[in-house]
């Protein structure tokens, strides 16, 4: 139900420090609630996501000295910049590492690859760890890579002038991409802190078409990621909230909002903890990066398949807009922003209350000295 199930670009495969070449696009999945995290739907879902994720386990070991570790994670854009950076700056080298960063169809799979031992770390919105460990999967979400949610709230450029605040929005249509997905979590906790009654709001479950549906006005407001927050824009829409801003955050969620990161199988937690704080060093090389190098070097680092027939001039700018509230100065979790996921689950009844034990998901003594 991760945001990144419902909007991820498709890529599938995995791309090793000395690979540039990734498996074709697919459609995006979306993660059946009711399904239980195990190894056989973990191994069954690979199979269907893609063939060289089942393969993929029989890489060889490196002859180098370093530790081979595989990472899987959603493919969408702004998640995966930190990690990419990692690896094209040189960062996962320097701690001795051979990383392979596996994509995958949304962040359920790349959780459900990691349940199933086909890879060694998932990183997943957070709202995806939180489903998994309420379906009984044991993980440990070890380090943070993202503190925001990549929503904003718009209105269509027909509503404009009309709807100029979230009070507003009763007897109102919002598109979001599905009922239960993480923007519609985040949209009814926002709904409830404005007061707003939300059986007074139509919501449109409509996919990852939000835009043009929004463009057009058929619906009057929608929960939109980039490239299509600025394009709607653009198009003469208006933006109530930008929870890309770490500053409207603190406004309507009360701070930061615990998105991407990296969780490992809480049975391997002590083995492997020497390479878990190797590999989040790593990782806070690639945000430091992320949040200090030319939007055009950022770019230049990322799969050619994920940014096809994209407009590169407008990803160099939306990076550059959002990199300082969404990539964290460091990657420790923060856990009164897991809270906040935690409580909008909650309020969109997608958790039941005290149904999550945060300090048994959260590893928050891993990157302890």
């Amino acid at each position: 139900m991760g945001c990144c199930d419902a909007t991820n670009p498709g890529l599938v495969g995995p791309v090793r420090d000395h690979e540039r070449n990734l498996s074709p696009r697919g459609a995006p999945s979306r993660p059946n609630p009711g399904n239980t995290w195990d190894r056989r739907t973990a191994l069954k879902s690979l199979v269907g996501v893609a063939g060289v994720m089942a393969v993929s386990s029989c890489a060889a070991k490196p002859t180098d000295g370093t530790v081979a570790v595989r990472l899987a994670f959603c493919g969408q854009l702004l998640c995966v910049v930190p990690y990419e950076m990692a690896r094209a700056g040189g960062h996962f080298a320097a701690q001795g590492l051979n990383a392979e960063l596996v994509y995958t169809r949304g962040g359920s799979a790349a959780m459900q690859a990691l349940v199933g031992g086909a890879v060694d770390y998932a990183g997943t919105s957070f709202d995806v760890a939180l489903q998994a460990a309420a379906n009984g999967a044991a993980v440990r979400r070890v380090a943070s890579t993202g503190r925001l949610p990549l929503f904003a709230l718009a209105v269509s450029p027909q509503q404009a002038g009309t709807i100029g605040a979230i009070r507003e929005l009763e007897n109102y249509t919002v598109g979001i991409s599905g009922l239960g997905n993480a923007d519609h979590a985040l949209l009814l906790f926002l709904l409830d802190q404005a007061g707003v009654n939300a059986d007074q709001v139509r919501f449109a479950a409509i996919g990852t078409n939000l835009f043009d549906a929004l463009r057009i006005g058929q619906i009057d407001a929608a929960m939109l990621q980039e490239p299509a927050l600025s394009l709607i824009t653009e198009a003469g829409g208006q933006t109530l909230v930008n929870f890309m801003n770490l500053s409207e955050a603190k406004t309507y969620l009360g701070g930061a909002y615990e998105f991407m990161g990296v969780s490992v199988r809480s049975n391997e937690r002590d083995r492997r903890l020497p390479e878990i704080r190797r590999l989040a060093a790593a990782l806070e090389g690639g945000l430091n990066d992320a949040r200090l190098l030319p939007p055009p070097d950022i770019v230049s680092a990322l799969p050619r398949a994920l940014i096809a027939g994209g407009d590169v001039t407008q990803l160099e700018q939306i990076i550059e807009r959002h990199r300082l509230s969404l990539y964290p100065e460091h990657v420790r979790i923060d856990v009164a922003a897991s809270e906040r996921v935690v409580a909008a689950q909650e309020v969109a009844g997608i958790l039941e209350p005290g149904q999550i034990a945060l300090d048994t998901l959260l590893d928050v003594d891993a990157l302890s000295e």
